[in-house]
């Protein structure tokens, strides 16, 4: 079975309706979502951060100045299909208009929400991916970080790198799951990659790369608000 496309949908929640959307959105959308054609997991993630993680990643990290980019970043939404087609067909819209008028009312609590389809490129796996439940849903704890190339020119090297440098990384470190390459066929990013830990003690103690060529791929990337979001699956528990 194989999970080759993947719906991202970042957002906030206003708290005093946080409560009644997650009880509503696990207890009944998810569970009604993976009976679609096509869908073969979902997950809901609620993003972890502190000032001193955001101070962190700012200075190390470029982000798009663009202000028409949401900037919802607290919880994220995922679904794993067949192929990314199976979440254009029906698009998000005309899924949305298709929905009854409670659920409508329940996904418009959603703020700023940015949303992204994606292909897998390539995947690998790390020492702990058989511990991957359930299924083949991603881990307890996932890392999904959206962005585009500075330049064109830029393309090429930043795809040598993740393939020759950045995934073997992910096969030997405890506690990793694994890592994913991603591209959109829709949303403001072009590029994603997805990691899965098994605690975040192992998320956070992360895969250090300090070489000179790392610095320069990194350098070149243009994240979207907030990326790389980090956080603990909160939906399945188990």
């Amino acid at each position: 079975m194989t999970d080759a496309g993947i719906y991202a949908l970042w957002y906030d929640l206003a708290p005093e309706t946080r409560d009644e959307y997650i009880a509503w959105l696990h207890g009944t959308h998810l569970p009604a979502m993976l009976q679609r054609p096509g869908y073969l997991w979902a997950a809901h993630v609620e993003n972890v951060t502190s000032p001193e993680r955001e101070a962190r990643n700012a200075n190390r990290l470029n982000r798009t100045s663009d202000a028409s980019v949401p900037q919802g970043f607290e919880y994220l939404l995922l679904y794993g299909a067949e192929n990314a087609h199976v979440f254009a067909d029906p698009s998000p819209a005309e899924l949305m208009r298709g929905f009854d008028a409670k659920t409508r009312e329940m996904l418009s609590l959603q703020l700023g929400s940015r949303e992204c389809i994606f292909v897998e490129v390539d995947r690998v796996n790390g020492p702990d991916a058989k511990t991957r439940r359930p299924g083949i849903t991603p881990g307890p704890i996932i890392q999904l970080g959206t962005f585009n190339s500075n330049t064109l020119e830029n393309e090429t090297e930043m795809s040598t790198w993740y393939s020759r440098s950045r995934l073997p990384l992910v096969q030997t470190p405890a506690g990793s799951l694994g890592a994913r390459k991603l591209v959109t066929i829709s949303g403001w990013a072009k590029h994603g990659i997805l990691y899965e830990f098994s605690s975040m003690e192992a998320a956070e103690s992360g895969m250090v790369d300090t070489t000179e060529w790392s610095r320069k791929v990194v350098d070149s990337l243009v994240h979207a608000p907030h990326s790389p979001t980090l956080g603990r699956r909160i939906w399945p528990e188990f």
